[in-house]
């Protein structure tokens, strides 16, 4: 169920930057008065949040090492002893070490 952020009224009917959150169904009819006080409220209109091409969900399976390796990067990871070995792609070496 979705959360809707509502914004408590004054007397003349204008937000006094009172906001507070409600999870409710989306057939629910918006409240009109606060649950625990009774003043009255409306519902503040709020962008959803999707995953769109920024989002970090999809941000994880563009670096995923299939789809690297998929579109021709090569990926190393570091290993505890300060070497790197690879993960993803074709070219270069199995194990990167660092030279003393």
């Amino acid at each position: 169920m979705p959360t809707y952020v509502y914004e408590i009224l004054d007397d003349e009917g204008d937000g006094t930057g009172e906001l507070f959150e409600v999870v409710q169904g989306m057939r629910e009819e918006p409240l009109t008065e606060h649950p625990k006080t009774g003043r009255p409220v409306r519902r503040v209109p709020q962008a959803p949040a999707i995953a769109g091409s920024m989002s970090p969900l999809k941000s994880k399976a563009k670096l995923s090492d299939k789809n690297l390796d998929r579109l021709g990067f090569t990926k190393y990871k570091r290993q505890g002893d300060g070497s790197y070995e690879k993960t993803a792609g074709k070219e270069g070496p199995r194990h990167i070490r660092r030279q003393d």
